[in-house]
């Protein structure tokens, strides 16, 4: 049933939410019952007159007939709790609150190759609409048997040595990136978009700072990773909401792609953020803190989006993710970073201690793993690591000794040796951000280095 229009502007303000829904990729629907804003506590708007669902978007009427996007993010009785996707300065008390009646969709297709969009799907690149082909898929994703996924039996080609040799990713894994602030985990993301072996790259810049989104394309990506990549961004002047959306749409581009049978790499930057536009939301609609002002909605949501990734069933592709988690004054049991080193199948740490002598990439081997590597490289690999490891914390144990001369050589036999490659070893951890090494050439030089004498 069409609801009665506004004396003043009721043709313009339907004609308006058939374009609206239009933009947000909806096919045309009858209007539904509306309703009004009766109220707004810090980032939730009260709505009442009308019932909606849980996720479904609403278009809210504002001055002058503006449209805004809203979604359903809780309710309380007869009143439904509305999330903005935008900012609503100037929205008055009274104002019309209409259902679209669908939930949130992302619009894909191969023609997002080489473009950068926002959480909503518009394009930021100022290359023009996208306007190919595509479909339409629910931006929630859909569940897969966990017995019809394809094994982790394929190693993925990063282009890093140092990941390569010693954390092989396997196609189909998630990896956390767990680093501080400035550590470099930008410049390693970008080397791994640039040099990977996957089909398509695709990056979500949630939550981090504007002017990182384009140093990252321009700079760190380049023309050779964004030729085969879609970058979502939503950074952190964004409402919670759409940080949250741009998290999801990136997963759902990554499907999309997967279901095409292609092989995806999804870098998503960064799963704090994500975590933390989810704690806004939950705190605004009333869910208590429970872990350091984390609510427990927090930690039921990051499990159902990573568990999106991963390989599809046998035949179809499959979705390698990075997510980078920040170790807030590089604390390791910071609520999120534990929580994610949980539900990952590994975890790469960037030490900030390597970062200030320059060692690039700073990985902290010693606190690093992946936990498929023993399935996807051969048993000599896994024997070359376990040594390395050795020897490299046998000298990081003794390394005081070692600089003060009180050690004396010979008495053991294992240090020895470990000092004897220490230069080898430290050339063979870092690597230039412009020159890739293949998986092989890195297996090959791990080899190397353990058989020298």
């Amino acid at each position: 049933m069409t609801p009665a229009p506004w004396p003043q502007h009721g043709e313009r303000w339907a004609q308006s939410l058939l374009e609206h829904r239009q933009r947000l990729g909806m096919a045309p629907a009858p209007l539904k019952a509306s309703g009004s804003v009766v109220r707004m506590v810090g980032l939730v708007l009260e709505a009442v007159g009308f019932q909606a669902s849980i996720g479904q978007r609403c278009a809210i009427e504002g001055p002058e007939g503006r449209l805004y996007d809203a979604e359903v993010v809780g309710f309380s009785s007869n009143r439904l709790l509305l999330m903005a996707a935008s900012d609503i300065q100037g929205l008055a008390p009274g104002a019309r609150v209409t259902p679209t009646g669908r939930a949130t969709e992302a619009a894909v297709g191969p023609a997002l190759l080489g473009r950068v969009i926002d959480a909503t799907g518009r394009p930021l690149d100022g290359l023009g609409p996208i306007r190919a082909e595509t479909q339409h898929v629910p931006l929630a994703g859909r569940p897969i048997n966990p017995m019809e996924r394809a094994p982790i039996r394929t190693p993925l080609d990063v282009g890093v040595r140092c990941i390569n040799a010693l954390f092989s990713v396997g196609q189909g894994q998630r990896m956390g990136l767990f680093a501080g602030s400035g550590v470099g985990k930008s410049v390693l993301l970008g080397m791994m978009a640039r040099y990977t072996s996957a089909d398509v790259i695709v990056v979500g810049l949630i939550g981090e700072r504007g002017r990182e989104v384009k140093e990252f394309i321009d700079q760190i990506l380049g023309p050779e990773g964004r030729a085969r990549a879609v970058v979502v961004a939503a950074p952190a002047d964004a409402p919670a909401l759409l940080r949250l959306r741009g998290a999801a749409l990136a997963t759902a581009i990554a499907e999309y792609f997967r279901d095409q049978g292609r092989q995806v790499l999804l870098l998503m930057d960064s799963l704090t953020r994500y975590a933390m536009a989810q704690r806004e939301i939950a705190l605004a609609v009333g869910e208590p803190p429970a872990t350091k002002g984390y609510p427990p909605s927090v930690f039921a949501r990051l499990p159902t989006l990573v568990e999106r990734t991963g390989n599809g069933s046998v035949g179809q592709g499959g979705i390698t993710a990075f997510y980078t988690v920040l170790t807030e004054g590089d604390d390791q049991q910071d609520p999120i970073a534990d929580s994610a080193r949980a539900i990952l199948d590994g975890h790469i740490v960037l030490s900030r201690s390597l970062a200030e002598q320059g060692h690039y990439p700073a990985i902290d081997i010693e606190a690093s793993i992946s936990r498929v590597m023993p399935d996807i490289v051969p048993k000599e690999q896994l024997q070359a690591l376990h040594q390395f490891k050795q020897l490299y914390s046998r000298y990081q144990r003794n390394q005081d000794l070692i600089n003060v001369g009180a050690y004396a050589a010979g008495a053991d036999p294992l240090l020895d040796k470990a000092i004897s490659l220490q230069g080898a070893m430290r050339d063979f951890l870092q690597q230039d951000m412009y020159t890739p090494v293949s998986f092989e050439a890195s297996r090959q030089a791990l080899l190397q280095l353990i058989n020298a004498t």
